[in-house]
């Protein structure tokens, strides 16, 4: 492939190139959805987005800085409650889990305080289930575009394309580790800065980047993806509601002990959930101070009721209150997940389990009534045989599906996509339609 080395006009200029290029490619042609990291790159995407024919968004991301040493990356966050962790600079440097929520909660503040200022109250588009287009005006060291493009795959990409006009070819050339396609423009051996490549490289706006995404980015009446506090049993519980644009049914997530609406893996499912058309809550059931208490953690009963409270709070919200329901579980949550559907057969129509322990339900396991789907990992031998014998309790429409070569956590490459591809072909087939 040939790439010219001449300057850019501006911005405008180098994304209507970059977008001709893509448009020529095909790298792009699966659901694409560009995402530019605020703010230079938000005027080459917008022109990207033009030339492809996609929706465009920011992708809002900032880097966890080691306490002491900021400059030093040891991870970084994204929307959706998306982290992402160096473990080597983590564990090198024995940063606690408290300093590093510390970090994260400040960093996470000053994130979601920009992409309020820059949506102006419209919501994130998710780039679950299609092809993200990563766009900025040119890379240097690709340290920010390595984060955004980890966060776009966490957020439930199928794939990722990183697009920029210039860049430095070393980072080109690391940054093809991360993405799925690098397309640029020019690559000069001699680069030493972004704006030299660029005749007019004038600052972009915090207002003209509002601006580019008024016109061309999401519609609050496309969808919903929001940051909740769910009222459930008489508590407020943080959650994370997501609804994509014609969405056919949502689902409840209820997670293991000692995790929440940030667990890396459920952001991950729910992710990909929202790229098949459900809309997805991840909500926490246990309050912050409740949390520290494992007693509470390991309160079937008291979960089980939480979660059919936000159930019920999600079925009065406007944007999913014609959504067939369903659960799913992982861990403690999926005991939780069928009492609770035991609790009120009428009200939700399939149950997920993800490496669950069903056997916590105990005796009202034969009281649910709701098509269930038990996934276990083929390394989890304790836990497989607890899904084998609770499976035998079960007195409705169940399956066991095993994940080969996936322990407890389902880390493995591919793992957790084969556990939402299952999860979603189970609502599929048993959430009852929402026109119906």
């Amino acid at each position: 492939m040939t790439f010219t080395q001449r300057a850019f006009d501006d911005r405008d200029d180098a994304g209507r190139r970059l977008g001709q290029r893509l448009a020529r490619g095909g790298e792009a042609d699966k659901e694409p959805i560009v995402l530019a990291l605020p703010r230079g790159g938000v005027p080459v995407g917008y022109r990207v987005a033009e030339e492809i024919g996609a929706p465009l968004d920011i992708i809002a991301v900032r880097k966890l800085g080691l306490p002491g040493h900021e400059e030093l990356a040891m991870g970084a966050i994204g929307e959706g409650g998306v982290r992402i962790l160096n473990e080597g600079v983590v564990r090198e440097h024995g940063v606690t889990e408290d300093a590093l929520e510390e970090v994260e909660r400040a960093e996470r503040a000053e994130l979601e305080r920009r992409a309020a200022l820059f949506r102006q109250g419209r919501p994130r588009s998710s780039p679950a289930g299609r092809t993200a287009v990563v766009v900025d005006d040119g890379v240097a060291t690709g340290s920010t575009a390595r984060a955004a493009c980890r966060v776009a795959r966490a957020q439930g990409a199928v794939r990722v394309v990183l697009a920029v006009p210039v860049g430095a070819p070393a980072a080109l050339e690391a940054l093809a580790r991360e993405a799925d396609e690098v397309v640029f423009l020019s690559a000069p051996t001699w680069f030493q800065a972004v704006g030299e490549w660029y005749a007019d490289f004038a600052q972009t706006t915090d207002e003209e980047v509002t601006e580019l995404l008024r016109e061309r980015g999401p519609s609050a009446a496309q969808a919903v993806d929001a940051e909740v506090e769910a009222e459930a049993a008489g508590v407020r519980l943080g959650g994370r509601l997501t609804v994509p644009e014609g969405a056919r049914g949502a689902v409840v997530f209820a997670h293991g002990s000692g995790s929440g609406r940030h667990s890396p893996r459920n952001v991950r499912v729910a992710g990909l959930l929202n790229g098949a058309g459900l809309g997805t809550l991840l909500v926490d059931l246990l309050t912050e101070e409740e949390g520290e208490d494992r007693d509470l953690v390991f309160d079937i009963r008291l979960l089980a009721e939480r979660l059919r409270g936000a159930a019920d709070w999600l079925g009065a919200r406007p944007e999913a209150a014609h959504l067939p329901t369903g659960y799913f579980g992982a861990s403690t949550g999926a005991a939780a997940a069928l009492v609770a559907a035991a609790d009120a057969p009428s009200g939700i129509g399939a149950v997920v389990s993800r490496g669950g322990r069903p056997d916590l339900a105990g005796a009202r396991l034969a009281a649910v009534r709701a098509p269930t789907l038990l996934i276990v990992g083929g390394e989890d031998t304790a836990v497989l045989d607890l899904n084998r014998r609770a499976r035998e309790e079960l007195a409705c429409e169940s399956a066991l599906e095993v994940v080969s070569g996936a322990g407890h956590l389902f880390e493995e490459p591919g793992a957790l996509d084969r556990v939402a591809e299952l999860a979603s072909d189970w609502f599929g087939r048993h959430l009852p339609s929402a026109s119906s």
